[in-house]
């Protein structure tokens, strides 16, 4: 149980500190020209670094969750009948929800942050 409270627990942080490491990258200048460059090609460190956001980790948070999600699911429907693996398959189907749900709005509320302030520069 500790394990899994960990592993939520690191998950959550990674949830909401990998936006703002990004809105934090203003203008650094990307060491790797050319790597992984994003559609405007200006070749910031930002720029590499919401490639990799987007490319990268915002699909693994999402497989990670389904793959929670499918867990979850099994756990609930082979419990036949037994109270207690019903209750964990209902908690790891919560968890992996919660999950879902609190990376999408942590990179939409900085996303939403970072567009309103760069109306008002």
């Amino acid at each position: 149980m500790k394990k899994y409270f960990k592993i939520s627990t690191l998950v959550v942080l990674a949830g909401f500190l990998i936006p703002l490491f990004s809105a934090l990258a203003v203008n650094i200048e990307n060491p790797a020209q050319g790597f992984l460059a994003d559609k405007q090609g200006d070749g910031s460190f930002k720029a590499l670094f919401m490639v990799v956001i987007n490319s990268i980790l915002l699909p693994l948070a999402g497989i990670i969750a389904m793959l929670f999600i499918i867990i979850g699911g099994y756990q609930y429907i082979t419990s036949a009948g037994d109270e207690e693996l019903a209750a964990k398959g209902k908690k790891t189907l919560s968890n992996a929800v919660i999950g879902l749900i609190v990376v999408i709005l942590s990179y939409v509320i900085v996303t939403v942050v970072i567009n309103a302030l760069k109306g008002s520069v």
